[in-house]
């Protein structure tokens, strides 16, 4: 009986230290994705309603988080503002991983040709940043939510393209790939039937940390004025705007701050507690 207490803490404590991150990164995100949801049906006050007579009043003078300088409620702009960006995340990260995924499973199954040149293509797209992107799709379609979900998408079109093609390589190389060809099935079916569901693990993986920079690349294209435009709720134009306040209301600055920060940090969490329970290798220390 006695050997059996340690025994057991030293597990619990393993298994805290190994799960704890993505515990940590579901919660955070979790609680993100809830406060959008909510958002959508309530907020304390119109995330849009001005009153002057209230403006930069401190937390729970009005409010619970105060005001900002045209006296709106900075809980309800937080609240609106996950689900702006949330949504656009989201979006911009499903459209340049599916684009970047049939891409990258076209050019592991082909290769010669069709490598070099789309190789080549992400090593151009990676020297175009997304907010100059962005800056150049707002030159011609005008700040918004579609031009920061292009801009976002297009980079990482490459990224899942690398990533897919470095791990469908592996799979190709496989017995079982062998087997398929001489059953007689093509590329295509092949890279859909045996190639896809075995490189879902480190897809799913990337998609989460993406997510995190997909939502901190938005607050940085709506800080320069290149995301949603005026008066949906932004975290990165809040952010913007509190720079006159600093000394004044530095809650203006932080609030929208530690949002972003929180909101990279869980899907990071989530993304490297994903890593470590889908990579084998690292089943195998375990």
């Amino acid at each position: 009986m006695s050997g059996a207490g340690p025994a057991t803490r030293g597990t619990t404590g393993f298994r805290l230290r190994r799960h704890g991150p993505l515990a940590t990164g579901l919660t955070l995100i979790l609680l993100l994705a809830g406060v959008a949801l909510v958002s959508l049906v309530w907020t304390p006050f119109p995330p849009s309603k001005m009153q002057i007579m209230q403006k930069l009043k401190p937390p729970f003078e009005v409010g619970l988080l105060g005001t900002d300088q045209y006296g709106r409620d900075v809980l309800s702009m937080l609240m609106a503002g996950a689900w702006n960006s949330l949504s656009i995340a989201l979006f911009a990260v499903a459209l340049g991983a599916g684009i970047g995924v049939v891409i990258g499973l076209a050019v592991a199954a082909w290769r010669g040709v069709l490598e070099t040149v789309t190789m080549r293509g992400c090593d151009v797209i990676f020297a175009v940043p997304p907010i100059l992107s962005a800056m150049m799709l707002g030159a011609f379609i005008g700040p918004g939510r579609w031009t920061a979900i292009f801009a976002i998408a297009t980079f990482m079109v490459p990224v899942f393209t690398r990533i897919t093609v470095g791990a469908a390589r592996q799979i190709w190389t496989r017995d079982f790939i062998l087997a398929a060809r001489a059953a007689g099935k093509g590329p295509l079916l092949i890279s859909w039937q045996h190639v896809l569901p075995n490189i879902v693990g480190p897809i799913i993986v990337q998609v989460t940390i993406q997510l995190g920079l997909a939502i901190l690349t938005e607050a940085g294209l709506s800080f320069l004025g290149l995301g949603l435009p005026p008066p949906a709720p932004s975290w990165g134009r809040m952010l913007a705007e509190s720079q006159t306040f600093l000394r004044a209301a530095p809650w203006l600055a932080v609030l929208p701050g530690l949002a972003v920060a929180l909101s990279v940090l869980g899907f990071n969490l989530i993304g490297d507690g994903l890593r470590d329970r889908l990579d084998p290798r690292q089943r195998g220390r375990a």
